[in-house]
């Protein structure tokens, strides 16, 4: 015995508008997406770097507090900013404790720069009537 499996229109499904939704506004350049630097976006690594430009340096310690993150959390952010070239990270000893000291570079107050450029241009963008 075959069965044929049922077809039915689901009603809980929201109806499509046939209006057509706004369109998206463009923002000036064409490199809109290479002036968004994804690797600042993320809320530690933007925090990380907001917190290196008000500050000449932070340690891992005054950073982490700052975040409230796990130490491997922190890590793995800071060595990709490290990585990207936007922030320094200088290792010393005091007393027998490590200590890590980061700084903002002049390429991550760059991206920073650019980075907040963009997001500005979105907001002004969104408030327009």
């Amino acid at each position: 015995m075959t069965t044929k499996a049922a077809t039915t229109k689901r009603s809980d499904t929201p109806a499509r508008s046939a209006a057509k939704p706004a369109a998206v506004p463009r923002l000036a350049g064409k490199n809109d997406d290479a002036r968004f630097d994804r690797l600042v976006y993320e809320r530690v690594r933007l925090g990380i770097m907001s917190a290196l430009a008000v500050n000449e340096q932070l340690t891992f310690n005054e950073l982490k507090s700052l975040f409230d993150v796990s130490d491997g959390n922190l890590s793995a952010h800071a060595r990709k900013l490290e990585e990207a070239g936007y922030i320094v990270c200088s290792k010393s000893f005091e007393g027998r404790r490590p200590k890590s000291e980061y700084r903002l570079t002049g390429t991550g107050r760059k991206a920073l720069h650019h980075y907040l450029e963009h997001i500005e241009a979105v907001i002004k963008a969104t408030r327009r009537p």
